[in-house]
């Protein structure tokens, strides 16, 4: 049994395991972070937000600056899903933005089925 998480990450609640909702590969266990399970991209940010062309001298962007800002990206190792994107400061570690309580979801499953 499955539970969705996010629009591409489901819980398979009988292994305890994170999967991905497009292709099925179970990336990890789900009482840990999904992120360490999926392939990592840091970019930068003026790559992702060119300039626009304008009255401005040099043009004009939303691009943060890369000295102080990165842009990572999360992707499934199989179908190569983008799951998340973050932009965090220079140094800052990537963030843990998923905790399930694994079995409190399972006994929620449990009852409803039965």
């Amino acid at each position: 049994m499955k539970a969705r998480i996010t629009e591409y990450l489901d819980i398979d609640l009988e292994k305890e395991m994170w999967c991905c909702n497009r292709c099925g590969r179970e990336l990890g266990p789900a009482r840990e972070s999904y992120k360490k399970f999926l392939l990592v991209a840091e970019r930068d940010p003026t790559e992702v937000h060119p300039p626009y062309v304008g009255s401005y001298p040099g043009g004009f962007t939303f691009a943060p600056d890369p000295g102080w800002c990165r842009l990572i990206e999360f992707y499934c190792p199989d179908c190569a899903t983008m799951f998340e994107v973050e932009y965090l400061p220079s140094g800052h570690p990537l963030t843990d933005d998923i905790e399930i309580d694994v079995d409190a979801l399972k006994a929620k499953f449990q009852n409803s089925a039965g």
